[in-house]
């Protein structure tokens, strides 16, 4: 209902047009949240044959997601810290959480089949749901990480070859196996 006048509103999910004054700059988007995030929105909206409904402020989210992938592999610099942080998160080495590894093979698996079906918005959901895990984790290992980045650099791959390289990769992740 409107506000002022009580008329019945109706909700309509419309492209985006100049007629309709509903644009958003993707420059203004990429200035200030990166590529990947964009890229990423765009795919976790919902199924690519679906119209649905832009809403800037879920950008935040996304690149919550992707901010959160950064830390696994990049600490957050010490409060008060004038130059940032390059070491690598202390928690990457060689042991291993079993249960997250279980989860890393349920991603790798539902991400390979979603992909497969263009169903991008659950990859990214079953992506979320690893990262979130894998932020609770007392043990990191690196090779969970690396093939995290593996399966997210087809849709993150700014962010995915940057952390690929302070890893220590000397060759592009592009060019690795699935």
């Amino acid at each position: 209902y409107h506000k002022v006048t009580g008329q019945v509103l109706t909700s309509a999910v419309e492209k985006m047009s100049k007629s309709l004054k509903n644009v958003v700059n993707p420059d203004a988007i990429i200035h200030e949240y990166g590529a990947d995030t964009l890229r990423l929105y765009e795919m976790y909206m919902g199924p690519l044959e679906k119209s649905k409904p832009w809403n800037t402020q879920d950008i935040v989210g996304v690149h919550r997601f992707l901010q959160r992938v950064w830390r696994l592999v990049i600490p957050p610099a010490p409060e008060g810290s004038p130059t940032p942080v390059v070491a690598l998160n202390p928690l990457l080495g060689d042991a291993r959480d079993n249960e997250l590894e279980r989860l890393l093979h349920k991603t790798i698996k539902k991400v390979s089949e979603d992909i497969e079906r263009f169903a991008y918005n659950t990859a990214i959901a079953q992506m979320i749901v690893w990262v979130n895990e894998a932020g609770k984790a007392k043990v990191l290992a690196r090779d969970q990480v690396e093939r995290l980045l593996l399966i997210l650099s087809p849709l993150a791959p700014h962010i995915c070859e940057e952390l690929w390289q302070r890893l220590g990769h000397g060759t592009s992740i592009a060019y690795e196996a699935w």
